[in-house]
């Protein structure tokens, strides 16, 4: 046995520890934690014995939830932002209207720089940074929750297979 084989096989003996019900859910919260995500719960989980499609399924649930919460948390701050802040101002002075630019600008944010951002986004920071700036810049909630959703799925997946792929035929375990 070499030592990456051995070594796969201490940790899946330390997670046979683990009752079985209680796998997924680790996974899952792996999966909330910044840096870590759906990716890496993924491979965790794998290494750790986890049938790979249960593994893939909890670490993007948990990473998932827990952008869902920051979405919500950073759209309720934003509100209040925008509350304050409108309130806040001298009632005599008229408002100013939106520019064309901006308008326009905020068009190709949700044409384009959404879903770019969502999937390109892993690659540089974690999904919960990239959706708590995309929501508090004023892209919906619900838009972006649909592509960091997407994302996560296509990150996961890949990592998934690519983790099982390297442990099947790489490492034989």
């Amino acid at each position: 046995m070499n030592p990456l084989q051995e070594l796969v096989t201490n940790f899946q003996d330390l997670v046979a520890q683990v009752p079985e019900i209680l796998r997924p859910l680790i996974v899952m919260l792996a999966g909330t934690i910044p840096f870590v995500e759906g990716e890496v719960a993924a491979m965790i989980g794998i290494v750790g014995g986890l049938n790979p499609i249960v593994a893939a399924i909890a670490a993007a649930s948990g990473n998932f939830l827990c952008v869902l919460v920051v979405v919500l948390l950073t759209s309720r701050a934003r509100t209040a932002v925008v509350n304050r802040a409108s309130a806040s101002q001298d009632d005599a002075a008229p408002s100013k209207p939106e520019s064309k630019g901006r308008q326009r600008f905020k068009r190709w944010l949700v044409r384009f720089g959404v879903p770019g951002a969502s999937i390109l986004g892993p690659l540089a920071i974690p999904t919960q940074f990239t959706s708590a700036i995309l929501v508090a810049s004023g892209t919906r909630r619900g838009w972006v929750l649909l592509w960091q959703a997407v994302a996560i799925v296509i990150w996961t997946t890949v990592t998934t297979v690519s983790i099982w792929a390297a442990m099947t035929y790489v490492v034989g375990v």
